[in-house]
């Protein structure tokens, strides 16, 4: 048992002070509030839970920086998708360990204390299975133990190239399977996350046109408490491929020929007509919005303000991991609604005006949804996952309520965060991580081997 003391915390029914949190065995079993610190408490200045980070592609942390140079012809998703199946041709387990410890640890540093690992890299380079199956799987398992973040392993499906069967391009050899043997590296991931404390499983059926519907119906109901999580609507031409082989658009084809609910996540769902925003918000799934990625690929802009109204639920995650900030993926997502709206605080709610609180509490509670998680925030029975400011930092000095969110996410960023505990676990110190310097040591190893 240990115990945590902070001048301020945000709490399920809102900001209180002095605030006692009692840890054992990983969950927050007590909580007092106006209560002065005890002997032996360690301290802090302001509390929040840590957030979920929805959707994530580990290895990818090691291209940041290496696409933003313009080629001879036109610059888009599918130009830098080319780069990435490049870089991904290179790396070995051990590479993949490496970088992905490195995207966790950052992670955690900027206050995500669960990940969901959106993961398709299975195979050897030649596209042939490791000789055991799930090896990639055990190796963001490793990672995830190094750094101690929770994970939510999200094994991908992946069996075509592209809509109607079309055949697979050789960069994506190393991420195909049939039913069967997906269904096998399903059972063996799931043996390769069963050590690491609260790791759950889910399924990620990449996307449309990745998989047949009749695939779709076989790997669906595999999920276990991660969900369903599949990419939809990212891209304009998805879109018009799509419509060219069935009719109907990814979203639409999603609602009407599945039925969407609560166990579904749709990561970007960037391109929405208004039926489609509204149906998708009032099905219960979640929309895992990754701005950052979706600002850099340029995919366009979610459209937040009128889903959100409509009751939908979101998360933020990732993706590409080119820059690993929760604030900065809030602050991009609502930056966006006011470049396409031309007005200010688009995404704050009616009932709570503060647009930093609105945009927090929509991404802790659909986070948990999309990541298995029951009970979330800084509640008893819930995991201790806490993140601790540095009250001092110019963004929050000075600040108390909702104004400390609104300061954090509009103007503050990672060297905001003090300390994070997972599961009562001090993984973050002083605004670094406790195996900053291996993770870091081994991370620079890969890169200066896989560039050189």
């Amino acid at each position: 048992m240990s115990c945590l003391w902070f001048e301020t915390a945000l709490l399920p029914a809102g900001w209180a002070q002095g605030v006692r949190l009692t840890i054992e065995a990983g969950a927050i079993a007590a909580i007092e509030t106006g209560t002065a610190p005890r002997v032996g408490d360690a301290r802090g200045a302001i509390a929040t839970p840590g957030l979920g980070n929805v959707h994530s592609h580990g290895f990818q942390r090691g291209m940041a920086g290496l696409t933003e140079y313009r080629g001879s012809g036109e610059d888009d998703f599918w130009s830098w998708r080319a780069l990435m199946y490049r870089f991904l041709d290179r790396l070995t387990p051990d590479d993949v360990q490496a970088i992905t410890a490195k995207a966790y640890a950052e992670m955690l540093e900027g206050g995500f204390t669960r990940v969901g690992e959106f993961h398709y890299l299975h195979h050897d380079p030649a596209g042939q299975p490791y000789a055991t199956l799930s090896e990639m799987a055990w190796r963001i398992a490793a990672a995830a133990e190094m750094t101690g973040i929770g994970l939510t392993l999200l094994p991908v499906y992946y069996a075509q190239g592209g809509f109607g069967g079309a055949p697979p391009a050789s960069g994506q050899r190393r991420f195909l399977n049939d039913p069967e043997r997906f269904a096998r590296l399903l059972e063996e991931s799931g043996r390769a996350v069963a050590g690491l404390p609260d790791a759950r499983l889910g399924v990620a059926p990449h996307s449309l046109r990745a998989v047949t519907p009749a695939d779709l119906k076989a790997v669906v109901p595999l999920a276990g408490p991660g969900g369903v999580h599949i990419h939809a609507a990212e891209q304009v031409k998805e879109v018009d491929d799509c419509l060219a082989w069935s009719g109907q658009r990814p979203v639409e084809w999603l609602l009407n020929e599945v039925g969407l609910d609560r166990r579904w996540r749709l990561i970007h769902a960037t391109h929405l007509t208004e039926s489609e925003t509204r149906r998708l918000a009032q099905s219960g799934a979640v929309a895992g919005l990754c701005p950052i990625t979706e600002a850099n690929l340029g995919d366009g802009i979610f459209p937040a303000e009128a889903y959100l109204a409509a009751g939908g639920s979101m998360a933020i995650g990732t993706d590409s991991n080119v820059l690993i900030d929760p604030v900065q993926e809030l602050r991009t997502l609502e930056y966006g609604q006011r470049l396409s709206r031309r007005a200010r605080n688009v995404l704050a709610a009616p009932e709570r005006p503060s647009t930093g609180a609105t945009l927090f509490a929509r991404a802790l509670a659909g986070g948990a949804q999309a990541l298995g998680e029951s009970t979330t925030g800084l509640a008893i029975g819930a995991s201790a996952d806490i993140v601790s400011l540095d009250g001092d930092h110019p963004a929050l000095v000075g600040k108390s309520g909702d104004t400390l969110l609104d300061g954090w996410i509009f103007a503050g960023e990672r060297r905001c965060v003090e300390t994070v505990w997972r599961r009562g676990e001090r993984v973050v110190e002083h605004g670094r991580h406790r195996n900053a310097e291996t993770i870091g040591a081994a991370y620079a190893a890969t890169i200066r081997k896989l560039l050189a």
